[in-house]
């Protein structure tokens, strides 16, 4: 419909740049629904599953993806139904993508509930199950008979998957890295020569599909609960990944994962990690985190008492508070261990850890459990608000 003051003419004698500026504001002022375009974004939400992962891309179209869907078994339907909450603020009614990292419960267990309370176009996950269990007996027929009504992909190493607007790479799957740089880095990796190599690991982490996501000039990457050696194989002799803005940490910080040829040769300016009270955080994994070239901000889902308060963050980088809170937290972390109590119920209310990238590289990060935000330049400028 042309506006009403399509044919509107100026008075004489009076200049029509100042009249056509008049127009314009008394047009901007009389139609309600006028707005100044926002920038695009891309959206990640770090999701509360209790020391599992959970972790929704959206991207500036609108198209999502879900990395992994939480714990499952004795916590019902918990998990899938804060990923729901994730996918209403963001303004997702259904999944187009989901990736499930690996078979182990804490990454597929919400998967048959969510998948009961939203619809879920693409399954995508690394092939054969290389670690059998009681709980992967039971999920795996679930999931195939999921997946037979819907879009299934088997992951390949170099594999691109179709998220508009997003460059999505899997750069892991079933243990095998891809065998080219993505594009533009490819530079031979330093710390390659200070690597040692570990115990081989057999389970289902080394099989993680892992993937790189960039959104113009910014860059993510979340590796699953891949392990030390096969970190190796992705990043030697030449880092093929580059530099990243936001690493989602392998195996919620532990140990056995995130070994300095990996986490040093990144250079993540922000890491996230999705953790337990008494899951992930672990020492060593966070004195290699907090060495690493250009980090600035580590943020988490919960305290974790294997950090202590050694390696714990500011509490307005934790997005939920400790459910069985100690009179006074050690400075030593707590050793790991067969008399480790038990993890406190979390059943209540839960936060996420939100960030908000833009295509020249500059992004937010948000905790939802208290609003405080941290805006991180493009490049190694930042500001707190």
């Amino acid at each position: 419909m042309a506006s009403r003051f399509s044919c509107y003419k100026a008075p004489p004698g009076r200049p029509l740049r100042l009249t056509a500026i008049v127009a314009l504001l008394l047009w901007a002022v009389v139609q309600p629904n006028a707005q100044v375009p926002s920038p695009r974004t891309l959206s990640i939400y770090v999701i509360d599953v209790e020391g599992g992962n959970a972790t929704l891309f959206v991207s500036p179209t609108g198209e999502s993806l879900l990395i992994d869907t939480g714990n499952g078994g004795t916590a019902g339907a918990r998990d899938a139904l804060r990923i729901l909450d994730a996918a209403k603020d963001a303004g997702v009614k259904r999944i187009d993508h989901l990736i499930l990292t690996h078979y182990h419960a804490d990454h597929f267990g919400g998967l048959t509930e969510l998948a009961a309370r939203m619809p879920i176009q693409h399954f995508i996950d690394h092939g054969v199950n290389a670690e059998a269990t009681a709980a992967t007996e039971t999920f795996l027929p679930a999931y195939a008979a999921l997946h037979a009504k819907a879009q299934r992909t088997v992951a390949l190493p170099g594999d691109r998957i179709p998220v508009e607007g997003l460059d999505v790479r899997v750069v892991m799957s079933a243990g095998q890295a891809m065998r080219t740089s993505l594009p533009g880095v490819g530079k031979p990796n330093p710390y390659c020569a200070e690597y040692t190599a570990k115990t081989a690991d057999a389970s289902e982490n080394a099989q993680s599909v892992g993937t790189s996501i960039r959104f113009g000039r910014f860059h993510a990457l979340f590796l699953g609960d891949l392990t030390w050696n096969k970190e190796f194989e992705l990043m030697c002799p030449e880092n093929r990944v580059g530099d990243v803005d936001v690493f989602i940490m392998s195996q919620h910080g532990n140990v056995l994962s995130n070994g300095p040829v990996l986490v040093h040769a990144i250079a993540p300016r922000v890491a996230l990690m999705s953790t337990g009270t008494r899951k992930g955080g672990h020492p060593g994994a966070m004195q290699v985190l907090h060495t690493a070239p250009r980090f600035e901000d580590l943020w988490q889902t919960h305290f974790s008492l294997l950090s202590g308060q050694e390696y714990t963050v500011p509490g307005m980088f934790i997005a939920n508070a400790a459910d069985d809170q100690l009179p006074v937290v050690p400075i030593a972390p707590m050793p790991l261990g067969d008399n480790m109590p038990p993890p406190p119920a979390h059943n209540g209310p839960a936060y996420w850890i939100k960030v908000s990238a833009r295509e020249d590289g500059t992004f937010v990060v948000t905790n939802a459990r208290n609003s405080f935000s941290k805006t991180y330049g493009a490049g190694s400028s930042n500001s707190a608000r």
